[in-house]
């Protein structure tokens, strides 16, 4: 390792900082700079990875868990030759450019994941690396192994602090996640204080309690740094690695460094002087000739290594092509076309939960897409969506399809964007619907990167009855609505769970939830089969046509839509019944779909569902009612819930009858 060149790119990617924080007047020097060593070694000689590729599968990962720190990894992105040029940094924070505040997915070449909340990043590099010990198990054979990549993820004490991260080591720890370097950037300081007036524990000793190799040297010696790095590279002990290095946050400005005034951009206003004692010239975003070449020669020993890892990858597609069919279709994210037609119609005389029908669904779905995971928050006995035949996932099998995160919802959901993030399994988990509060901020950075994520959520309202308020969700629905790119899909039987399910999977765009029932559900059979599985992929769909002009709609989605059938048959022939499963899917159909099973010349509207009403009303207007819930719930059979609120035929029938 070239240490004279390394000192001076570290120096330059200092500048590169201060310059751009300088610049926009805003943004965080003190990883920057305490970690520019950190970087220098990583992408100036240990990591495996290509510039020209930058989604090459089997690529080593960074990813900056304090995405806070992001000019870090813009600078070193830059220095290493990926597509972010001079201009890009100087246009930091601005407007489109593509080095935003924090990291974001495609966003920026060469960045992995979209960070910024704490913690997030840590939970994200799990995923990656169980992705990556999966695609191993999956595709490597005895002959050629085209998968055999690191993890390095860097994290701060605001990552390690926040609980997320806490529930996803433990997972790495417990399942045996060896290819995963976690690098704790132990600074001492967090934004409001130094770090000691926070926390006292010893967070070498927590590693080491959850199952972690751990090893802490001084970040100032790049050597001592590389040797721990190939340690923990080295160590195929079914343990992943912690690697603590004691960095001054905010190095190079002597007013703020070491103190929490380095987190943030206090130190800009003395970036002149600091550039000046650094020994950096007067020309700002300054990068020498000599570390241009240093990572020009660099760079074409990575190519080399690109070059025998793609002769084996040639070797390998020749030999095994049934293996090499699924893994494009895996990194296409291919879905059968016929993926509906694989999944059997339901008995006419079923009357089921529509999560055990959900577990029915599954069997043929995960068959016909061998690439499809599916996890489980310790509760796959009641969310039912094991894959039979499968097998677990464990450190001493990680071929197995069904993840036991645990009682661990938001480390389910950060771990399950790193799945997507690694870009090859379909990536999806279980929980009752309730607690997907645990998971928001995961499931919501899902959707802001548009994670093809799928979500099993179970016991989706009041009906979960006797276990009473705490699990019975009713705002919930409508909050998770509220997440932008988030497809919200409540079937309302079987069979509408099974044109669920197909459209999560063909969605590869953005995450889908789909929001089961606990209690049984009648099959809809006045509806056509065939309309149910397929009116569900537009969102919404007239249920039941009226047989005069329309004078009426009533709208309805998940367990309720039954009373809104039956209310139809008492309130005449110009009553139409419109089954809204997914109120996303069909805000994007076209106007002329919307007006065709929404006519707007009808505003004589009534919706019901066990939840908030407000959501409603953008289909029901100032002239419609809704039946909904004004309070939280009540332990008691579900029946007896729904009827103590009124979630039935008959009020939808008075509602119908007060309008003019």
């Amino acid at each position: 390792m070239n240490f004279e060149a390394l000192s001076r790119a570290a120096t330059e990617a200092r500048g590169l900082a201060m310059d751009a924080v300088q610049a926009s007047q805003s943004g965080h020097l003190g990883l920057p700079l305490g970690c520019a060593e950190i970087g220098a070694v990583l992408y100036g000689y240990l990591l495996r990875h290509n510039p020209d590729q930058p989604r090459w599968i089997n690529r080593d990962y960074f990813i900056l868990s304090a995405g806070h720190g992001s000019m870090f990894l813009y600078a070193w992105l830059h220095l290493s030759g990926y597509d972010v040029s001079i201009e890009d940094i100087k246009n930091f924070r601005q407007l489109h450019s593509k080095t935003p505040g924090h990291p974001e997915f495609f966003e920026t070449p060469g960045v992995e994941c979209t960070t910024g909340p704490l913690g997030q990043g840590v939970g994200n590099a799990v995923g990656v690396a169980m992705a990556a010990k999966m695609a191993a198990a999956h595709f490597n054979t005895s002959d050629h192994r085209i998968f055999d990549q690191h993890v390095f993820c860097l994290a701060g004490d605001g990552c390690l602090q926040e609980g997320v991260s806490s529930e996803a080591s433990a997972f790495a720890a417990h399942f045996g996640l060896d290819n995963l370097i976690l690098i704790y950037d132990s600074n001492a300081i967090t934004l409001d204080a130094m770090a000691k007036q926070t926390q006292s524990e010893d967070t070498r000793k927590r590693y080491e309690a959850y199952g972690f190799d751990t090893q802490e040297i001084q970040v100032d010696d790049m050597q001592e740094f590389l040797d721990a790095c190939n340690i923990a590279k080295e160590r195929k002990n079914g343990k992943p690695q912690f690697l603590i290095i004691h960095t001054v946050a905010g190095k190079g400005i002597p007013e703020i460094e070491g103190t929490a005034k380095a987190h943030g951009e206090a130190g800009a206003k003395f970036v002149d002087a600091a550039r000046k004692n650094l020994g950096l010239p007067e020309e700002h975003y300054f990068v020498s000739k000599e570390t241009r070449e240093y990572f020009a020669e660099h760079r074409k020993k990575l190519l080399v290594d690109f070059a025998q890892w793609e002769k084996t990858w040639k070797g390998w597609r020749e030999k095994n092509p049934e293996k090499a069919r699924a893994l494009d279709n895996a990194i296409d994210k291919k879905v059968p076309q016929d993926l509906l037609e694989k999944i059997p119609a339901f008995p006419a005389d079923a009357k089921l939960a529509t999560r055990k029908a959900g577990g029915e669904v599954l069997q043929p779905i995960a068959k016909a897409m061998p690439n499809l995971i599916s996890g489980s928050a310790d509760l796959y006995g009641s969310t039912m969506n094991y894959i039979k035949e499968s097998g677990d996932f464990t450190r001493d099998n990680p071929s197995g399809r069904n993840i036991r995160f645990g009682i661990r919802e938001h480390g389910m959901c950060a771990i399950l964007n790193g799945v997507s993030y690694h870009g090859i399994f379909r990536a999806s988990g279980a929980t009752f619907l309730v607690f997907s509060d645990y998971a928001r901020p995961s499931i919501r950075l899902a959707a802001l990167a548009r994670l093809p994520n799928i979500y099993i959520f179970t016991h989706d309202s009041i009906g979960v009855g006797e276990d009473g308020p705490t699990h019975q969700p009713v705002e919930t629905v409508s909050a998770l609505r509220l997440i932008r790119h988030l497809d919200v899909i409540r079937p309302a039987d079987p069979e509408e769970t099974a044109g669920a399910f197909v459209a999560a999977c063909e969605r590869i765009d953005g995450p889908t939830l789909l929001s089961l029932t606990r209690q049984n559900v009648p099959m809809l059979n006045e509806i056509d089969v065939k309309l149910r599985r397929e009116g569900v992929r537009r969102g919404g769909y007239v249920a039941k046509e009226e047989s005069a002009p329309v004078d009426l709609i009533i709208l309805s989605c998940g367990s309720e839509l039954q009373h809104a059938l039956a209310a139809a048959k008492e309130l005449g022939t110009g009553t139409r019944v419109v089954s809204m499963p997914c109120m996303e899917r069909f805000n994007r159909e076209s106007e002329e779909y919307r007006e065709k099973v929404l006519p707007k010349k009808c505003r004589k509207r009534v919706a019901i569902e066990a939840g908030v009403p407000e959501i409603w009303y953008q289909y029901v207007g100032l002239d419609g009612k809704v039946i909904g819930l004004h309070r939280f719930g009540l332990s008691a059979p579900g029946a007896e819930v729904m009827k103590e609120f009124g979630i039935d035929a008959q009020h939808v029938i008075d509602a119908a009858r007060s309008l003019s």
